[in-house]
């Protein structure tokens, strides 16, 4: 099936919380509904404490029973684990590169969610930002944030770039809840 990219605005509330950091428009591929929907940000820093990891697991495995659309880059290793758990499942996804959609390689099983219309790819990334980089991941991360409707925090590495971004949320009120 070919899916046809789009462009769409930010909802007001994402231009206040960001303010000038606010994306103009975000480029998207896949089903828009999704978008319409609450949504649960997803996110664990590059490592992981063990104790950690199954309560995480067992957590995003109720999100995906419960049908909890689940937002996230789904770049760290925990993050991608939780990705393949929440395809198992018939919930919505929405993925946010730290890229642009642009010339994107789509992963067999994400095409398959991309078919059914469960998933959804968004990045406020130009054309030409075609790599993924420690600020664009911090752009994407504050974004994802800032569209949530509630943060579930698998692990947070102290001092980390990821401690500003819930720093930033809990300023937005948005509930944030962790294993």
């Amino acid at each position: 099936m070919a899916l046809e990219s789009f462009e769409l605005q930010p909802p007001a509330y994402v231009r206040v919380r960001l303010k000038a950091r606010a994306p103009s428009k975000l480029a998207g591929l896949g089903n828009r509904a999704i978008f319409d929907g609450p949504m649960t940000a997803l996110f664990c820093s590059s490592r992981c404490p063990g104790d950690r990891l199954l309560r995480t697991y067992e957590y995003v495995q109720n999100l995906r029973d419960r049908g909890v659309t689940v937002i996230s880059g789904f770049h760290s290793p925990i993050e991608k684990e939780c990705l393949r758990i929440l395809l198992r499942g018939r919930q919505f996804i929405i993925i946010c590169p730290a890229r642009t959609l642009k010339g994107m390689v789509i992963p067999a099983d994400w095409q398959r969610a991309l078919d059914t219309g469960r998933l959804l790819l968004l990045s406020p990334f130009p054309p030409t930002q075609r790599r993924a980089s420690l600020a664009s991941a911090n752009r994407r991360n504050e974004l994802v944030a800032a569209l949530s409707d509630e943060v579930f925090i698998a692990h947070i590495t102290p001092g980390g770039q990821m401690e500003r971004t819930l720093e930033r949320a809990k300023t937005w009120r948005i509930p944030i809840s962790s294993p």
